[in-house]
Protein backbone atom coordinates (compact mmCIF):
# COMPACT_ATOMS: atom_id res chain seq x y z
CA UNK A 1 0.00 0.00 0.00
CA UNK A 2 1.36 3.41 -0.89
CA UNK A 3 1.90 6.11 1.72
CA UNK A 4 -0.98 8.21 0.31
CA UNK A 5 -3.35 5.22 0.47
CA UNK A 6 -2.29 4.48 4.05
CA UNK A 7 -2.97 8.09 5.09
CA UNK A 8 -6.37 8.04 3.35
CA UNK A 9 -7.27 4.76 5.07
CA UNK A 10 -6.16 6.15 8.45
CA UNK A 11 -8.27 9.28 7.88
CA UNK A 12 -11.33 7.19 7.03
CA UNK A 13 -10.89 5.04 10.12
CA UNK A 14 -10.41 8.08 12.34
CA UNK A 15 -13.85 9.47 11.47
CA UNK A 16 -15.52 6.25 12.57
CA UNK A 17 -13.36 6.14 15.72
CA UNK A 18 -14.52 9.65 16.66
CA UNK A 19 -17.93 8.07 17.17
CA UNK A 20 -16.56 4.99 18.93
CA UNK A 21 -17.19 2.73 15.93
CA UNK A 22 -14.77 -0.17 15.99
CA UNK A 23 -17.04 -2.86 14.56
CA UNK A 24 -19.63 -3.19 11.82
CA UNK A 25 -22.83 -1.23 12.36
CA UNK A 26 -25.88 -3.36 11.55
CA UNK A 27 -29.18 -1.57 10.95
CA UNK A 28 -32.24 -3.61 11.91
CA UNK A 29 -35.97 -2.91 11.86
CA UNK A 30 -39.11 -3.42 9.83
CA UNK A 31 -39.24 -3.03 6.08
CA UNK A 32 -39.65 0.63 5.22
CA UNK A 33 -37.80 1.88 8.30
CA UNK A 34 -35.10 3.34 6.04
CA UNK A 35 -32.26 0.92 6.72
CA UNK A 36 -30.80 1.09 3.20
CA UNK A 37 -31.25 4.82 2.58
CA UNK A 38 -30.10 5.79 6.07
CA UNK A 39 -27.33 3.20 5.93
CA UNK A 40 -25.82 4.69 2.77
CA UNK A 41 -25.84 8.18 4.26
CA UNK A 42 -24.49 7.02 7.60
CA UNK A 43 -21.66 5.15 5.88
CA UNK A 44 -20.71 8.33 3.98
CA UNK A 45 -20.66 10.35 7.21
CA UNK A 46 -18.46 7.77 8.91
CA UNK A 47 -16.27 7.13 5.85
CA UNK A 48 -17.15 3.44 5.98
CA UNK A 49 -18.23 1.06 3.23
CA UNK A 50 -21.96 0.34 2.93
CA UNK A 51 -23.59 -2.95 2.01
CA UNK A 52 -27.20 -4.10 1.84
CA UNK A 53 -27.54 -7.73 2.96
CA UNK A 54 -30.54 -8.34 0.67
CA UNK A 55 -28.49 -7.26 -2.36
CA UNK A 56 -25.67 -9.56 -1.26
CA UNK A 57 -28.15 -12.44 -0.91
CA UNK A 58 -29.50 -11.73 -4.40
CA UNK A 59 -25.97 -11.72 -5.84
CA UNK A 60 -25.11 -14.99 -4.12
CA UNK A 61 -28.35 -16.71 -5.18
CA UNK A 62 -28.60 -15.20 -8.66
CA UNK A 63 -32.25 -14.32 -8.03
CA UNK A 64 -34.32 -11.69 -6.26
CA UNK A 65 -35.45 -11.96 -2.65
CA UNK A 66 -39.04 -12.39 -3.90
CA UNK A 67 -37.95 -15.26 -6.18
CA UNK A 68 -36.05 -16.94 -3.34
CA UNK A 69 -39.14 -16.74 -1.11
CA UNK A 70 -41.34 -18.09 -3.91
CA UNK A 71 -39.03 -20.93 -4.96
CA UNK A 72 -37.54 -22.04 -1.65
CA UNK A 73 -39.63 -20.50 1.14
CA UNK A 74 -38.77 -18.25 4.05
CA UNK A 75 -36.81 -20.85 6.04
CA UNK A 76 -34.26 -21.37 3.23
CA UNK A 77 -34.06 -17.62 2.68
CA UNK A 78 -33.30 -17.03 6.39
CA UNK A 79 -30.59 -19.68 6.33
CA UNK A 80 -28.88 -18.02 3.36
CA UNK A 81 -29.37 -14.62 4.96
CA UNK A 82 -27.58 -15.78 8.12
CA UNK A 83 -24.60 -17.04 6.11
CA UNK A 84 -24.34 -13.78 4.14
CA UNK A 85 -24.58 -11.63 7.29
CA UNK A 86 -21.93 -13.78 8.98
CA UNK A 87 -19.60 -13.06 6.05
CA UNK A 88 -20.41 -9.33 6.16
CA UNK A 89 -19.52 -9.17 9.86
CA UNK A 90 -16.00 -10.45 9.25
CA UNK A 91 -13.29 -7.94 8.45
CA UNK A 92 -13.10 -4.17 8.79
CA UNK A 93 -16.03 -2.12 10.09
CA UNK A 94 -18.74 -1.13 7.63
CA UNK A 95 -22.44 -0.24 7.70
CA UNK A 96 -24.83 -3.11 6.88
CA UNK A 97 -28.55 -2.76 6.18
CA UNK A 98 -30.41 -5.99 6.89
CA UNK A 99 -33.77 -7.29 5.79
CA UNK A 100 -36.66 -6.78 8.19
CA UNK A 101 -36.66 -10.38 9.41
CA UNK A 102 -32.92 -10.89 9.83
CA UNK A 103 -32.72 -9.87 13.50
CA UNK A 104 -35.70 -12.09 14.36
CA UNK A 105 -33.70 -15.24 13.59
CA UNK A 106 -31.98 -16.30 16.82
CA UNK A 107 -28.75 -17.46 15.15
CA UNK A 108 -28.49 -14.32 13.01
CA UNK A 109 -29.28 -12.07 15.98
CA UNK A 110 -26.57 -13.84 18.00
CA UNK A 111 -23.99 -13.25 15.25
CA UNK A 112 -24.92 -9.57 15.02
CA UNK A 113 -24.84 -9.10 18.79
CA UNK A 114 -21.47 -10.87 19.01
CA UNK A 115 -19.65 -9.23 16.10
CA UNK A 116 -21.52 -6.03 15.30
CA UNK A 117 -23.19 -2.96 16.74
CA UNK A 118 -26.94 -3.26 16.15
CA UNK A 119 -29.15 -0.20 15.72
CA UNK A 120 -32.93 -0.54 15.58
CA UNK A 121 -34.53 1.99 13.24
CA UNK A 122 -38.03 2.28 14.68
CA UNK A 123 -40.77 3.89 12.58
CA UNK A 124 -44.50 4.41 13.03
CA UNK A 125 -46.82 2.15 11.04
CA UNK A 126 -48.08 5.03 8.87
CA UNK A 127 -44.50 5.84 7.82
CA UNK A 128 -43.84 2.19 7.03
CA UNK A 129 -47.03 1.86 4.97
CA UNK A 130 -46.21 4.98 2.95
CA UNK A 131 -42.61 3.94 2.29
CA UNK A 132 -43.30 0.29 1.45
CA UNK A 133 -46.13 1.34 -0.87
CA UNK A 134 -43.64 3.03 -3.20
CA UNK A 135 -42.47 -0.32 -4.64
CA UNK A 136 -44.07 -3.72 -5.09
CA UNK A 137 -41.01 -5.76 -4.04
CA UNK A 138 -41.94 -6.89 -0.52
CA UNK A 139 -42.92 -10.60 -0.52
CA UNK A 140 -44.49 -10.49 2.93
CA UNK A 141 -46.81 -7.61 1.92
CA UNK A 142 -48.25 -9.42 -1.10
CA UNK A 143 -50.46 -11.67 1.03
CA UNK A 144 -52.97 -9.10 2.31
CA UNK A 145 -53.52 -5.55 3.50
CA UNK A 146 -50.06 -3.95 4.00
CA UNK A 147 -51.12 -1.88 7.02
CA UNK A 148 -52.53 -4.94 8.80
CA UNK A 149 -49.46 -7.00 7.95
CA UNK A 150 -47.04 -4.29 9.10
CA UNK A 151 -49.01 -3.77 12.32
CA UNK A 152 -48.87 -7.51 13.05
CA UNK A 153 -45.17 -7.74 12.17
CA UNK A 154 -44.39 -4.72 14.36
CA UNK A 155 -46.10 -6.34 17.35
CA UNK A 156 -44.39 -9.71 16.75
CA UNK A 157 -40.93 -8.34 16.05
CA UNK A 158 -40.63 -5.44 18.52
CA UNK A 159 -39.39 -7.69 21.37
CA UNK A 160 -36.56 -8.91 19.12
CA UNK A 161 -35.67 -5.47 17.76
CA UNK A 162 -35.63 -4.19 21.36
CA UNK A 163 -32.57 -6.41 21.92
CA UNK A 164 -30.53 -4.18 19.58
CA UNK A 165 -27.67 -2.24 21.13
CA UNK A 166 -29.33 1.08 20.27
CA UNK A 167 -32.71 2.38 19.14
CA UNK A 168 -33.20 5.44 16.92
CA UNK A 169 -36.51 6.82 15.65
CA UNK A 170 -37.00 6.87 11.88
CA UNK A 171 -39.68 9.45 11.15
CA UNK A 172 -41.31 10.79 8.00
CA UNK A 173 -38.83 13.69 8.00
CA UNK A 174 -35.57 13.81 6.08
CA UNK A 175 -33.32 10.76 6.31
CA UNK A 176 -30.51 13.11 7.33
CA UNK A 177 -32.39 13.63 10.62
CA UNK A 178 -32.22 9.88 11.28
CA UNK A 179 -28.49 9.85 10.46
CA UNK A 180 -27.98 12.77 12.87
CA UNK A 181 -29.90 10.81 15.52
CA UNK A 182 -27.64 7.80 15.02
CA UNK A 183 -24.50 9.92 15.23
CA UNK A 184 -25.75 11.52 18.47
CA UNK A 185 -26.56 8.08 19.91
CA UNK A 186 -23.08 6.85 18.93
CA UNK A 187 -21.48 9.87 20.64
CA UNK A 188 -23.55 9.27 23.79
CA UNK A 189 -22.61 5.58 23.76
CA UNK A 190 -18.93 6.43 23.41
CA UNK A 191 -19.12 8.94 26.28
CA UNK A 192 -20.85 6.45 28.61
Amino acid sequence: MTNAKQKNQAKKQSVARQYGVDRTIVLVGLMGAGKTTVGRRLARKLNLPFVDSDHEIEKAAGMSVAEIFECFGEADFRSGERRVIERLLDGRPQVVATGGGAFINEATRGLIKDKGLSIWLDADIEVLVERTGRRDTRPLLKTGDPKEILTRLAAERAPFYAQADMKVASSSGPHEDVVAGILEALKARKAA
